[in-house]
């Protein structure tokens, strides 16, 4: 692992999702489904493009409190979920409304997106996305209620709205042949590695890929 900051890679243009080459939403309910069997084909940059967006992608420019709008939604717009994806050469952020990933951290910190004890499976997946909360995007939210400012309630809003976007990779992944799999991650380990402030939280991780048998 590579504790040292960004400089080895650089940021990564994504591509608008291309809208036609996709299953109907029912075809990809009907696909979708866990699977820790991933192989380690690697993913596109349109295929990643595609899949990002679909996670927690800007569809509108004006959404509620008149702020851009996601794909998944969020506790009065809070968007308090930002999604890292780490792939061998680095782990980036995803940045929605400029559609690019930036660089957090060079080298392959794919291990930590993995819970301790299941880091045999899809272990050599391309992508794993790791899902980090914001607690202090609650203070910006759209409209300011109590419950964004209770401890037990923030709980309830920041996993439901990462449930959204899990099941958002789920079909979106299923929608163009590849399998997911969501599971825990190694929150402290990771968290010390990109250096994440106290008010930012590991939650979830989850890995995308072709099915292991499929080349």
């Amino acid at each position: 692992m590579n504790k040292n900051p960004s400089k080895d890679i650089q940021p990564i243009a994504l591509h608008e999702p291309a809208f036609d080459c996709c299953r109907t939403v029912f075809e990809a309910l009907k696909a979708r489904r866990t699977s820790r069997a991933i192989g380690g084909t690697k993913i596109s940059l349109q295929v990643l493009s595609d899949i990002l967006w679909a996670a927690q992608g800007v569809n509108r420019l004006k959404g509620p409190f008149g702020g851009p709008g996601r794909t998944a939604g969020s506790a009065s717009n809070s968007q308090e979920i930002s999604i890292y994806v780490a792939m061998e050469e680095g782990t980036y952020l995803y940045e929605p409304e400029s559609l690019r990933l930036s660089p957090v951290a060079s080298g392959d910190i794919r291990a930590l997106a993995i819970g301790p004890g299941q880091k045999k499976a899809g272990a050599d997946a391309p992508v794993r996305l790791i899902y980090v909360v914001d607690i202090d995007r609650f203070k910006k939210a759209g409209f300011d209620e109590p419950g964004l400012h209770d401890p037990e309630i923030q709980k309830s809003y920041y996993f439901v709205d990462t449930g959204l976007i899990a099941q958002n990779v789920y079909l979106a992944s299923a929608s163009l042949g590849l399998v997911s799999w969501f599971h825990n991650c190694d929150r402290a380990a990771f968290a010390k590695e990109i250096k994440l402030k106290p008010h930012q939280r590991p939650l979830f991780g989850q890995t995308i890929g072709y099915p292991e048998d499929e080349k």
